[in-house]
């Protein structure tokens, strides 16, 4: 599933089409994708003008100019895909089409339909959204700091790194990048949430940004079907320093023969990746 790296891609990738365009077709192409869409959703959403493309954890956010918002969620394998050519025929995925008056089109192709579009109405209707109201502060916020984090930890006795999957501990984060930062944090993903405190959680809070931003600049990780809005892959995943590294050395290793490699072990169902010499 795309995280919070990829849909800030695709975010910066659609703002340039999108902003401040109005939407002279929509195309819906079926009435559901993991959940049925909004009654007339395509009427809705024609004339209008969206105002901004912004980004709440893993959720595309698309103000328009009567007061609805746009929803997106890529799911396990939504794509939000530019086309020049409108002419060109739809994909048997592509289950969603935004066109603006230029002509550009957005078409979201989605092939085990796992995304979600809704549309919600202003700001007050975006707080109490079931999706959005329970969302921990966006890490690359200033909301988010050693501080915070280790009164968000406080008294959790999961292991760190089922706390920091937890969306209202913070927001936007995955398997992916939570395995990063902590190997470059030096905290066992075993370690009691609770336990990080002070040093650690600063350690940590700054390891998770860096991460985040390094992943961003690199156009996120592309596994299985993520893309960027114009089509490319990210990168990121050259850039690994655990995650799917299973039995090799992680970065800097000093060990001796033998005695080196990065180990798995399966927590809550995810495959976790780390160093138990560099992260304790």
């Amino acid at each position: 599933m795309p995280e919070l790296p990829e849909v800030e891609t695709v975010k910066r990738g659609l703002a340039p089409v999108l902003e401040g365009r109005r939407l002279a077709r929509v195309v819906q192409r079926r009435p559901d994708l993991r959940f049925p869409l909004p009654e007339n959703f395509a009427k809705r959403l024609e004339g209008r003008r969206i105002e901004r493309v912004e980004r709440r954890a893993k959720y595309l956010l698309m103000p328009l100019d009567d007061g609805q918002v746009l929803l997106c969620h890529l799911g396990m394998s939504g794509r939000m895909l530019l086309t020049e050519n409108p002419a060109e025929p739809f994909g048997k995925h592509d289950h969603v089409i935004l066109e603006t008056e230029e002509g550009r089109q957005v078409r979201f192709n989605d092939a085990r339909r796992f995304g979600i579009m809704d549309l919600i109405q202003g700001d007050a209707g975006l707080a109490a959204h079931p999706l959005l109201r329970n969302l921990g502060p966006e890490p690359l916020g200033n909301a988010f700091s050693g501080p915070a984090l280790a009164e968000a930890l406080r008294g959790k006795m999961t292991p760190i790194k089922a706390a920091l999957l937890d969306q209202r501990v913070v927001a936007g984060l995955g398997n992916i990048y939570v395995s990063e930062a902590l190997f470059f944090a030096g905290l066992s993903p075993r370690r009691l949430a609770k336990s990080v405190q002070g040093a650690r959680a600063e350690r940590l809070a700054q390891a998770v940004k860096s991460v985040l931003t390094r992943a961003i600049a690199a156009g996120g990780s592309s596994l299985r079907d993520y893309v960027q809005a114009d089509g490319e892959l990210g990168y990121f995943q050259h850039e690994w320093a655990v995650y799917g590294r299973e039995g090799e050395r992680c970065p800097g290793c000093d060990c001796p023969e033998g005695e080196a490699g990065i180990k798995r072990l399966v927590q809550s169902g995810r495959s976790t990746f780390y160093c138990p010499r560099r992260q304790r």
